[in-house]
């Protein structure tokens, strides 16, 4: 192929993509919640799941897990409106045994946080740095020297004995075991969902869907908080920021509120691009004024479980379709029945609806219901949450990408190349799954409920593996034509040379000021610097959409 034809090609594909980018970025828009208002108008709040996923001991230590679970468990939040699910994929004991003591350490360490409304409130950020100390509020109050100092206390560690609620892991193997459903103090669910090696678990969507059904014949809550286990509360006011949302705008019009990731401990020049932080505060606000941002596994609020199942509220009168929609388990379609008519079930005694909890998290309770096709999370890909967020945009809803400061989660970013490249990889191929899958956003603009501008959002993260091809492809012309003796340049001393430059220098100059404007200080700082920003780059194009309670 001709270096001239092969340029023009991928300049073409820049061109184009370019474009998409625009279409993104042209219209950002901001949210400005109050949550100290949200008592006032709702007294009585709606009950909240909260759902931790973790899949291997290893790579995802308990010790991140359990700091997780009790940020979360902290929240400023009526303690009796949440309930905390934990699953656990890799059946470990070790991850078990971990989140058993971080309930008994949640009865001294829940009531701490709130009592001296501490801000950070996952235990190793607190007690780590300049939070390594009493507060200068609380430095001569006697009581909460001891309080403190009585969180920060030590013991040995215990020898695990798989006895009693541990003998159930006792030889069991990682892919081939029944269900484990715990409940312990506080409120926490420990799941672990049947496995065997014939029957498809379909990763983490698979268990995604078993934490939805357990908690819907448990405690069955209107709204549910989704976060990865490496992703904690940094900031305390974050489901009452997200109520604000989704209770302050009209009926059944938000689906989920999102929140932007955001890391601790990472290079601050970002050298591998892991914290994707010009990405949130440009590309994904831009989204947000469209119809809101894709769902992500980190920091989700999601409105209503049955946020699918509403519409198909005509449909669902005979008990014969809600098992087929739904499943087997009589528990389970009188919860979805009081989800769909707006109502929350009661359940007066939660352990007589264990063994209900272990029938919907056996592998074969699926079979032939529409969980994974059209209920719950979506299967067919690997990046699980952004396909479900796909498939509820096309049904017509929308969604809110919501940046509070101090930022809702933080979490720990990929420090290494190739950790970061296996991540992108894995990321790439289930984007380019959805790419070319019955959800595509090409066809769904056309056959549902999606934008057009909101499909081209989408096909910029879904065409992320085409575009490096394109990216390869380019990088590697100047080398073939050195060795070719050819070009796709104007020579130096014509005039057109003129034109690449500009655009080169243009191009680049914009992208390097919009990450130096991200990183130029402190991210927890640099926020109105950030928005001073986005004005000179689009003047009166972007908005704010503020007052929300």
């Amino acid at each position: 192929m001709s270096p001239w034809l092969l340029a023009f090609l991928c300049e073409s594909w820049f061109t184009i993509y370019w474009g998409i980018i625009v279409n993104c970025k042209w219209n950002p828009m901001d949210y400005k919640t109050y949550p100290e208002n949200l008592d006032k108008r709702f007294p009585d709040l709606p009950n909240v799941d909260m759902f931790v996923t973790t899949a291997d001991p290893v790579l995802e230590p308990p010790i991140i897990t359990v700091n997780t679970i009790l940020s979360l468990l902290a929240v400023d939040y009526p303690a009796q409106k949440l309930a905390c699910y934990v699953s656990d994929d890799g059946c470990s004991p070790l991850t078990f045994y971990s989140v058993v003591e971080a309930s008994k350490f949640a009865k001294l360490w829940v009531p701490f946080c709130k009592k001296y409304n501490i801000q950070v409130r996952a235990p190793f950020r607190y007690f780590l740095g300049d939070s390594d100390h009493p507060s200068n509020a609380y430095k001569a109050n006697s009581e909460f020297h001891q309080d403190w100092l009585k969180m920060k206390v030590t013991r040995k560690p215990v020898p695990c004995d798989l006895n009693g609620e541990f003998a159930d892991f006792s030889d069991v193997e990682r892919r081939n075991h029944s269900t484990i459903v715990k409940i312990m103090w506080y409120r926490i669910w420990f799941t672990c969902r049947e496995k065997r090696p014939k029957q498809p678990h379909n990763y983490k969507a698979g268990a995604m869907n078993v934490l939805g059904r357990v908690s819907g014949v448990m405690t069955n809550a209107p709204f549910m908080l989704n976060v990865d286990c490496d992703m904690f509360v940094n900031n305390p006011q974050v489901v009452r920021h997200a109520m604000c949302q989704l209770l302050g705008c009209p009926s059944e019009e938000i689906a989920f509120v999102q929140y932007p990731q955001v890391f601790y401990g990472s290079p601050r020049d970002d050298p591998y691009g892991n914290q994707f932080v010009v990405v949130s505060h440009y590309i994904a606000r831009g989204i947000t004024g469209i119809r809101g941002y894709d769902m992500r596994e980190q920091a989700v609020s999601i409105d209503e479980k049955s946020y699918m199942m509403k519409l198909e509220l005509g449909k669902l009168v005979d008990e014969t379709v809600l098992r087929k929609e739904f499943g087997n388990s009589e528990e389970f379609i009188n919860s979805a029945t009081q989800a769909l008519k707006g109502k929350q079930g009661a359940f007066p005694n939660l352990s007589n609806s264990l063994e209900a909890a272990c029938e919907v998290a056996s592998c074969n309770y699926e079979h032939g219901t529409s969980w994974g096709t059209k209920l719950g999370w979506i299967y067919g890909s690997t990046v699980e949450d952004l396909h479900t967020g796909l498939v509820i945009h096309n049904k017509g809803w929308n969604s809110t990408l919501h940046g509070p400061e101090p930022p809702a989660f933080m979490g720990c970013a990929l420090s290494g190349g190739p950790k970061a490249m296996t991540q992108q990889k894995r990321w790439v191929t289930g984007l380019l799954e959805i790419m070319i899958g019955k959800n595509s956003p090409i066809f769904s603009t056309l056959t549902t409920n999606l934008q057009f501008r909101m499909c081209l959002a989408y096909l910029w993260i879904l065409v992320w593996a085409l575009h490096s091809v394109h990216e390869l492809l380019y990088a590697t012309l100047p080398a073939y034509c050195i060795l070719t003796n050819s070009r796709f340049l104007p020579k130096v001393e014509e005039t057109t040379i003129w034109i690449p430059t500009a655009v080169f220098l243009t191009y680049n100059l914009h992208n390097l000021r919009e990450h130096y404007s991200c990183i130029a200080a402190p991210y927890l700082s640099a926020c109105a610097s950030i928005k001073v920003a986005i004005a000179i780059s689009w003047g009166a194009g972007g908005r704010a959409k503020g007052g929300l309670l």
